[in-house]
């Protein structure tokens, strides 16, 4: 049965970090230099200079690619563990890893199926 005095040890650790956060950056703040000229405040783009509005729209279809790249990445992520334990969860588990990889399958046949994954 855990007490309040089992956490103690966990917010003391929590209070070191953020006075360290806090101390780093009241520091670096100090001691850096403040020099804010005309030159030094200008934007900068890899010495490129910037051309047109930087808010101008662009595809959808980026948004969406980085969207399904994370949902296949979390399958991966649920896989990893399933993998480790294959042996103990057996045919139950080698079921429902099924079911669960059919289903993210049945998804990426709707995805292609719509054109969702076609540049033009």
């Amino acid at each position: 049965m855990s007490t309040t005095i089992d956490y103690i040890a966990i917010f003391i650790q929590f209070i070191v970090a953020m006075g360290f956060v806090v101390f780093a950056m009241v520091v670096s703040h100090m001691a850096g230099p403040k020099r804010k000229t005309s030159e030094k405040l200008q934007v900068f783009e890899c010495g490129i200079d910037s051309k047109g509005n930087a808010r101008m729209p662009f595809s959808i279809r980026y948004f969406l690619t980085a969207i399904l790249f994370v949902l296949f990445d979390v399958e991966v992520i649920f896989m990893y563990p399933w993998a480790v334990n294959f042996k103990t969860l057996g045919s139950n588990g080698f079921l429902e890893m099924l079911l669960f990889a059919g289903t993210l399958l049945l998804g990426f046949f709707y995805i292609l199926k719509k054109g969702a994954l076609k540049w033009e």
